[in-house]
């Protein structure tokens, strides 16, 4: 019978839970204001630090002296789920993300280093008032961050070719909780997992390639990087048997998955750039099996250990990025872009919790420099309604997921 505790996990695939500023999947669609305000076409423009995160032979267009921060806020409008008891939106309306760079050439070399702070995706729905089939009202959450330390070098190998590598220290951390104040009822028990969470390290390879002074063309590699979150804890609510604890709660399975993207950029005049990316994202290979394990609890009552294994299959994602970067002035570009990737996530594995199920980003911005080397650059990024209706086991036949929002992003950067 205690085995059967955890049948509410398996039917909620509640074992990989991202977050709503997840827009490629686990991904943001740009990193930095430009590269985000063209729409993610980054791959054959990439020319400040967040090149380091985009395509770090880009990191070898930057003389001197550059460093950025940036900042962004998310305010999702409609993540919602519904069902034939609740149309609830998440509590957690806001998602701050913060990030930047500092890059420098080396003396006497046609090579620039850099290293850069990058939140590369994640964050959380949190519905603190959810009517369950149990017939209580309780909290349903997770909250899921990934986030980059990222050195790296770009060189200039030839007039027209330059070449880049970087490496990333990637931390990524979860936290859930689900119907934890719910007394069990024909084998649910609810939960809370805290604590867990991993560094691993990733690596990223790029070049740019000039084939006149209209034309740019751009690639980049990375490779996957599994996330085993571990070193949690966990407590489960057994009613009569009380709470268990236990102090060893790992999830394996997922990843950051194998990208390859092309771009190119063209330049019909001076003023006007114009770009386009195409990114494969191998999201069938890392987010595939998923494994939870707890163990380890001093209840007698409690099973000593439990496991679950859950498939998530997700899609491969094909992502197609169209930016523009128009001159108005000595001191002021304008931007607009468009990001599109087809939901990664199969219908009936989708989830409010896992609402990695936007597809569409329209976005506007501008730079404009405020000295010879200050530049403030700020946009905002419109994450375009996304709903998905699937068949539930716990919460019943069209329950629904609706996803809507905007990103305010803003950069300052100093070049000297």
């Amino acid at each position: 019978m205690k085995r059967n505790h955890t049948i509410a996990l398996i039917l909620c695939g509640l074992s990989i839970t991202t977050q709503s500023h997840a827009t490629n999947g686990f991904n943001l669609i740009g990193y930095g204001a430009e590269s985000t305000l063209m729409g993610g076409a980054d791959t054959a423009v990439a020319r400040d630090t967040s090149a380091l995160n985009t395509n770090p032979a880009g990191l070898a267009q930057i003389k001197g002296k550059m460093f950025d921060a940036y900042g962004s806020m998310l305010r999702t409008t409609d993540l919602a789920h519904k069902d034939a008891r609740n149309d609830q939106h998440a509590d957690n309306r806001y998602v701050f993300l913060a990030g930047g760079g500092y890059a420098q050439q080396l003396e006497n070399s046609p090579c620039t280093a850099g290293i850069g702070f990058f939140s590369q995706g994640g964050a959380g729905a949190v519905f603190k008032h959810i009517k369950t089939p149990f017939g209580t009202d309780d909290e349903m959450s997770s909250l899921f961050a990934i986030a980059k330390v990222t050195p790296g070098i770009g060189c200039q190998v030839t007039d027209n070719l330059s070449i880049g590598g970087s490496v990333s220290l990637i931390y990524a951390s979860i936290e859930q909780k689900f119907f934890y104040h719910t007394p069990p009822a024909g084998g649910f028990a609810g939960f809370e997992n805290k604590g867990a969470d991993t560094i691993r390290l990733g690596f990223k390879l790029g070049a740019q390639y000039k084939l006149n002074e209209q034309w740019t063309l751009g690639a980049s590699y990375t490779e996957k990087t599994e996330l085993p979150l571990t070193g949690g804890t966990a407590k489960f609510n057994f009613g009569a048997s009380g709470i268990a604890k236990y102090d060893n709660l790992s999830i394996k399975g997922f990843a950051l998955p194998r990208e390859v993207a092309i771009g190119a950029a063209f330049k019909p005049n001076p003023d006007l750039l114009l770009s386009a990316k195409i990114n494969w994202l191998n999201w069938a290979d890392a987010i595939n099996d998923v494994t939870t394990t707890w163990s380890d609890t001093s209840n007698a009552s409690a099973p000593a250990s439990m496991v679950n294994v859950t498939q998530q299959d997700w899609h491969n994602q094909i992502v197609y990025a169209l930016g523009a970067a128009y001159t108005y002035n000595d001191k002021t570009t304008l931007y607009a872009g468009y990001n599109y990737g087809k939901n990664p996530v199969p219908r009936n594995n989708s989830s409010a919790l896992l609402a990695a199920t936007l597809e569409q980003h329209v976005t506007l911005g501008f730079a404009r420099q405020l000295d010879e080397t200050w530049k403030l650059t700020s946009g905002i990024e419109f994450l375009l309604p996304k709903k998905v209706t699937y068949d539930s086991p716990l919460f019943g036949n069209n329950t629904e997921v609706r996803n809507e929002g905007f990103f305010l992003h803003l950069m300052l950067s100093k070049q000297w």
